[in-house]
């Protein structure tokens, strides 16, 4: 089964933040991916919402045979397995959570469809937590 890199963006600000993500990172692997970069923990604010909650944030590298759209399953899946309950897609607004798993890039793939937008531009181009983790990301792989 051929493989595609994909960069994930995880973040949590209920909790043990820390645990969360390496809950996260193991279901990620367990699910058949391969971690093949992960960035230091970035420490956030919150985003569009208010919360007195800070985020822990990482950012990996996986090799994944997953579709764009299988691994937006898997993510939804594991956000669920570790207890979260709201999913802004569907109430329209962010508020505090266990664990959130985004899909930033999958190889050079330009996706649209009603669930998932490749690559992802707030991650990309406008949130500067974001881009700290990023970064960091890139500085690690190179």
């Amino acid at each position: 089964m051929s493989q595609q890199t994909a960069v994930l963006l995880l973040g949590t600000n209920l909790g043990d933040r820390k645990k969360n993500l390496e809950n996260a990172v193991n279901k990620i692997a367990e699910a058949g991916n391969v971690i093949l970069t992960k960035s230091n923990i970035i420490t956030s604010e919150p985003v569009e919402f208010v919360s007195s909650n800070y985020f822990c944030n990482i950012a990996l590298i996986i090799g994944t045979p997953f579709s764009p759209v299988g691994l937006l399953d898997l993510a939804k899946n594991i956000e669920a397995d570790l207890g979260r309950t709201h999913d802004s897609t569907k109430t329209g607004g962010y508020t505090d959570r266990l664990i959130d798993i985004d899909i930033v890039k999958y190889g050079s793939l330009n996706f649209i469809s009603e669930r998932l937008l490749l690559p992802h531009k707030k991650h990309l181009f406008e949130r500067a937590f974001s881009k700290l983790v990023l970064d960091n990301l890139f500085e690690i792989k190179t």
